[in-house]
This record gives C-alpha cells, structure tokens and sequence, in this order.
C-alpha cells in the first residue's frame, strides 16, 4: 500500500504543472502505482513489511552512520594511509561467519566493511552466512568478526533484525 500510494503521489507530482490535473493523468497515475505496487511485492517482500518505515530504526541508522562507522572509516584511513606509506601489507581474502538472518542486515553489513579503507566485500555465501573479505592486512587466516570490522554485525542486527 505504500508504494502504491508513494507512487501515484509522485506521478501526480511530476505531471502537475500548477493548474488542475486532467482526469488521463490520474488514471494513468493509478495504473502505474498498481504496477509498482505488485511488481515491488514480487521483487522484495521486504519492502511491503512496515517494519522497514519504523522511525527508531532510521534514528538507529543515522545514530550508526554518525557514530561507530564514522569513527571506524576514520581509524581506518589513518591506518591504510600508514600501511601505504610503511609498506607493512599483507593482503588477502578471509572468510568471516555472520550471525544475520535476512538479506537487509547482510547488505548493510556487506557495504559497511566495503566502504571502510582496508576492506572489501568480495562475495556473500548465503548457505553458510558468510561474507569472504579482502582485508589489508590478514593477521589471522580465521579473524573474528570483531577482530576485522568491529561492532558493525551488532548494529546491523539492531537495525534491519
């Protein structure tokens, strides 16, 4: 129901043009919404659910962006910046076992670790629920979650679980 409405809106919207709106476009408006609407059902369950529009969980996400990944992407700049200068790398690719549940939480997880300097997702085994790393410097072939990317599972699983 919320596609469908956000998107009638939006249509609406953009063929607006300050006066009134012919009867054509709105018509056209609802045919379109519908479409959205089974086609968003069919492609993502996920996004149908209401859970995902629930405020405290985009107060979680900003409070997480702002919080332990702006301070980890920080910590983890000066750290690549001095493993480039000092040339002390020791690249490869790790496999780390995640304890998430759904497809929302493994992609936030997934691009979190991709977007802090150092690490790379490179692929996502959803039988065994883990994520295969590229890491900078591999000190354990067998790293710990939290030993490679720190509390970001945890604040995966509190936003999107």
């Amino acid at each position: 129901m919320v596609i469908f409405i956000l998107s009638a809106v939006t249509y609406l919207l953009l063929v607006w043009s300050g006066g009134g709106i012919p009867l054509s476009e709105v018509v056209i408006a609802l045919a379109l919404a519908t479409i959205m609407a089974v086609a968003a059902k069919s492609w993502s369950p996920y996004v149908m659910r209401l859970t995902a529009l629930r405020p405290d969980r985009w107060v979680r996400f900003v409070v997480y962006l702002f919080g332990p990944f702006l301070v980890a992407m920080a910590k983890a700049n000066i750290d690549v910046a001095l493993r480039v200068i000092t040339g002390k790398i020791r690249p490869g690719i790790v496999k780390v076992n995640i304890g998430l549940t759904n497809d929302i939480s493994t992609t936030l997880l997934a691009n979190s670790i991709t977007l802090t300097p150092g690490t790379l997702t490179v692929d996502v085994d959803e039988e065994e629920r883990a994520l295969y790393i590229h890491w900078i410097n591999v000190t354990n072939e067998t790293p710990a979650g939290s030993e490679l990317y720190g509390p970001f599972e945890e604040w995966a699983r509190r936003i999107a679980e």
